[in-house]
């Protein structure tokens, strides 16, 4: 039987704690809603855990995403109960990268409040912005997804067909000069999950390989991320490095 060097060793190991990790990450998760906020080119808006529930949002007449004349009343609207909307619009509150909010109740009698604008980032032509519930789209507008404590919401301005999503799953523990595995999966618009090679992962020696696998040095603390051609960017994990966090 070959001998493991000691990086292929350290590789080994640290891919075998991939799932543990995961759990762990997942059981953490369970007392608030993950949310991730992607703007235009995969720009991350947002990134972070918090309470859904009613939450008032501003209307403005300039949302006209849904074709002329559909703009808002400019009025406030109240988006109730725990959903993918009301997790945005609170999370709008504290958020200034997702401010405005550009949302228009021209059609709320028949389809709810429809999203027009994050942060600057507005829906128009064959862009708009594209849901996706514990990664599968749930075909269906922000208010009328209901969300509960460990789900993650993905809102991200992208084209259709919509493209797939990356997921990053990494150590948040690292030593300086020692190499780690991590692992990379793709999502399709019906949450299929597949290993996704060819991926660049911050540090990493290589693209990953047919299982999704990579193998990351790092001299300091970093945040990691994975991105493919026009795939929608992975989470970002922030690993730390002989005791030293990343800051921010």
């Amino acid at each position: 039987m070959p001998r493991l060097i000691p990086s292929r060793l350290a590789a080994a190991c640290a891919l075998a704690l991939i799932a543990a990790l995961a759990g762990a990450a997942s059981a953490a998760a369970k007392g608030a809603t993950e949310l991730r906020v992607l703007g235009g080119g995969g720009k991350v808006l947002a990134e972070e855990s918090l309470q859904a529930g009613t939450v008032k949002v501003p209307t403005s007449p300039k949302a006209t995403c849904l074709g002329k004349g559909t703009g808002g009343s400019g009025k406030s609207a109240t988006v109730k109960g725990a959903n993918a909307l009301s997790l945005l619009g609170r999370a709008a509150q504290s958020n200034a990268a997702l401010r405005p909010l550009s949302i228009t109740d021209h059609f709320v009698s028949e389809f709810g409040l429809g999203l027009c604008g994050v942060g600057g980032y507005s829906a128009h032509g064959a862009f708009s912005w594209y849901l996706k519930l514990n990664h599968k789209n749930p075909n269906l507008g922000g208010e009328s997804v209901k969300v509960k404590p460990g789900d993650e919401v993905l809102w991200a301005l992208a084209k259709y067909p919509y493209p797939k999503e990356l997921s990053l799953v990494a150590p948040e523990q690292a030593t300086a000069g020692v190499p780690f595995a991590v692992q990379v999966f793709s999502y399709d618009d019906k949450g299929k999950k597949k290993p996704a090679a060819g991926v660049t992962v911050t540090g990493a020696l290589a693209p990953t390989g047919a299982d999704g696998s990579a193998t990351v040095v790092l001299t300091g603390p970093t945040v990691l991320a994975a991105s493919h051609g026009k795939d929608l960017p992975s989470n970002r994990v922030a690993v730390c490095v002989s005791g030293a966090c990343p800051q921010g």
